[in-house]
């Protein structure tokens, strides 16, 4: 080794900072080729008794110097976290892995027990953690707690190789009957996609254990997230999630959604830049309105556990939702879900699709303005037929994906069966006419609800439209309409918030008042639609957030309407009365 490189190391040495069990020599850019040039290193890890941190981020480790080090290492029983991010940069892809092998053979042999592993910013790729797969499947493992491996270019066989280590880790862990309890997971800009998130879904569903999950940019679409919003429903103490810039859509927000019903102690979410778009946002704001239970908005409460709404309600802190194709209406159902969160520290909707009087109008219903983050993004209205255009491709391109990856669309899902069939009513909901539904005759609101399955929103937004098209001011038929349509709805309202806030996001897309994804067309609205929902509105099964819901949209949206004017408007002055009583 060259006297003017001794000296250079013996000057980092020198700045080399020793805590209470730690040894760091990190970001000191140390060029470690070989044994010689980490000999002082070598000795100052072997002096060091009680050794229970190291850290070499910011230095350059080849495979031979790993060799020393890992020699080192054999007797440091004591190491708890190994902080290794940013440790080879210059270095072959081919020689990483060999390195890691060697690193992790050293902490086997000394029977060490992790708490903390850090590779971030390694960009190892699959072959890298084939170098970490069998200390990760080891006993000094089976009590980690965090694991960050951000920015390693794993892929989708990365993804997979990690997600059997870990359940073979947590399995292992479990027949000693202390099961791998990992708290912290951080794996942004992976590439995982959606089979690398999938994999990884099920191995965090088994763990449970789960407090902070990091996994911004993966290119993971709705199929993945679905996904992982399935095993965050198993992990009832994260805190943190935060899936910054990949692909939801309504179907992998609806998801998410779901399972953010499920957590009681979510304290951030960021979904920003995730095209959760308007029907996304609105599935959210239920969930905010049911009450979110330590969120930090990023937060919810159980439905059955009504006695923790308040605390719910007082925990939001931090969310964002930014650059997700929001539009004004849809933003400010979300404004108005989050208003009774008094801990909200921060929510985000900058680079959405506002317009101007758009961003006016939210400042306007904040009642915090300190809470709203910037929104000098934002997009702009969108225009109207560029966007159909995008979605419809979308929804094209997304059955293809899913369908190449062996995932069913809920589309393509076996049919639930029909209870007991009637022709009569299956005629009835396929072409409706006033004289069909009186033959159906006094048992008809019976007959048509077992017919439609109230869980599903589209299926309950379609029976609504085409029951209330026969309104008419022939007494006999506007009863029969109205009877059925209140029992339908009570039983739909009976569900959870999420559940009914997509039947009304839903009835909206239909009646052209929202842009929506996927395969939903609108129809051509009739006054019929239109008097049938003013009704429905004063009754007590309809909830007054829904109502304020609607009356958002026909107050911005209600050219729409403008082919019956006279129901829009008595639609929209009852809808003001109901949210405004003293109006």
């Amino acid at each position: 080794m060259a006297s003017d490189d001794i000296a250079l190391l013996a000057e980092a040495l020198s700045k080399t900072h020793v805590g209470y069990g730690e040894l760091s020599y990190k970001g000191q850019g140390l060029k470690l080729d070989n044994a010689e040039s980490v000999k002082e290193l070598v000795r100052e890890i072997e002096e060091y008794q009680g050794l229970r941190a190291l850290r070499l981020e910011g230095n350059t480790v080849g495979v031979e110097a790993a060799q020393a080090i890992a020699k080192a290492l054999e007797c440091k029983d004591q190491l708890q976290s190994c902080h290794w991010s940013d440790m080879f940069t210059g270095r072959l892809r081919s020689e990483i892995p060999t390195a890691l092998r060697s690193l992790g053979s050293a902490l086997m042999t000394a029977g060490a027990r992790l708490r903390e592993l850090d590779l971030s910013d390694n960009a190892f790729g699959p072959d890298g953690v084939k170098g970490i797969e069998t200390l990760l499947k080891s006993s000094v493992c089976h009590s980690l707690r965090e694991l960050r491996l951000n920015n390693c270019g794993m892929g989708i066989g990365g993804g997979k190789i990690l997600a059997a280590a870990l359940t073979e880790c947590h399995e292992q862990s479990s027949a000693l009957g202390a099961p791998l309890k990992l708290k912290v997971f951080i794996a942004g800009r992976n590439r995982l996609e959606n089979e690398g998130a999938t994999a990884l879904a099920l191995a965090f569903q088994l763990m449970g254990s789960l407090e902070e999950v990091h996994m911004p940019q993966n290119g993971i679409n709705h199929a993945g997230v679905t996904a992982l919003a399935t095993a965050m429903q198993h992990n009832p103490h994260l805190r943190i999630l935060n899936l910054n810039d990949n692909t939801f859509t309504k179907r992998g927000a609806l998801a998410m959604a779901q399972a953010l019903r499920h957590l009681r102690t979510v304290q951030v979410i960021n979904f920003g830049d995730c095209l959760v778009r308007s029907e996304g946002a609105i599935a959210l704001s239920a969930v905010l309105r049911e009450g979110l239970p330590t969120l930090k908005v990023s937060r919810g409460v159980w439905v059955d556990y009504p006695f923790l709404s308040d605390c719910v309600h007082s925990c939001v802190q931090e969310l964002n939702l930014s650059f997700g194709e929001i539009t004004e209406a849809a933003a400010l159902v979300l404004a108005q879900a989050v208003q009774d969160k008094p801990h909200l520290e921060k929510l985000d909707l900058n680079g959405n699709c506002l317009g101007e009087e758009g961003c006016e109008a939210l400042k306007e219903t904040m009642d915090r303005a300190d809470i709203l983050a910037s929104l000098s993004d934002d997009e702009g209205e969108p225009d109207d037929d560029d966007e159909e255009e995008e979605e419809d491709e979308e929804d094209e391109e997304n059955g293809k994906e899913m369908k190449e990856n062996g995932v069913k669309d809920k589309r393509d899902s076996p049919v639930k069966p029909e209870p007991a069939c009637h022709p009569e009513v299956l005629s009835f909901l396929s072409s409706p006419t006033a004289e069909t539904l009186l033959k159906l005759g006094d048992n008809r609101t019976g007959l048509i609800q077992q017919h439609v399955d109230v869980s599903d929103s589209d299926k309950v937004a379609d029976a609504f439209l085409k029951i209330s098209s026969l309104y008419s001011d022939d007494h006999e038929v506007k009863k029969a309409v109205l009877e059925t349509i209140d029992t339908l709805l009570k039983k739909a309202f009976f569900g959870s918030s999420l559940q009914t806030y997509s039947f009304l996001s839903t009835l909206l897309v239909m009646l052209g008042l929202l842009k929506g994804e996927g395969k939903v067309k609108k129809v051509q609205v009739l006054p019929g639609h239109l008097l049938v929902l003013e009704h429905a509105v004063q009754q007590d099964y309809f909830p007054q957030d829904h109502a304020s819901l609607l009356d958002t949209f026909v107050a911005r949206h209600g050219k729409a309407l403008k082919s019956c004017s006279h129901a829009r408007d008595s639609l929209k002055s009852t809808l003001e009365r109901r949210i405004s009583p003293e109006c």
